[in-house]
């Protein structure tokens, strides 16, 4: 898996992240302080959405995509210190076989 986290992302980013969710997602990218990404196999991302959503108080949205290589990338958003915890949980959860789905 890979793990990004984009700080005060801006509007262009926001924008180019708000056109790639995919249909459904219900969620709003406007204001949110951070967005972390992780990007990996289905499996993982469900896990992973899971995980981060049970942790503390972020929204998880599916981002299309399109790679022959079948990976997958979430969003995570809210404020900085909800959005980092989140991706610790989930590198320290999924990492070391801690969960299973």
């Amino acid at each position: 898996m890979e793990f990004r986290i984009i700080k005060a992302p801006s509007t262009g980013t926001v924008d180019i992240l708000a056109r790639r969710m995919a249909a459904g997602a219900g969620a709003n990218p406007t204001g949110v302080d951070a967005i972390g990404l992780v990007q990996g196999k289905m499996i993982e991302m469900i896990c992973a959405a899971d995980i981060a959503e049970k942790a503390v108080g972020v929204t998880v949205v599916d981002v299309r995509g399109s790679c022959p290589q079948n990976m997958i990338l979430i969003a995570i958003m809210g404020d900085t210190s909800s959005v980092e915890s989140a991706m610790e949980e989930i590198k320290y959860r999924m990492e070391g076989g801690e969960y299973s789905c």
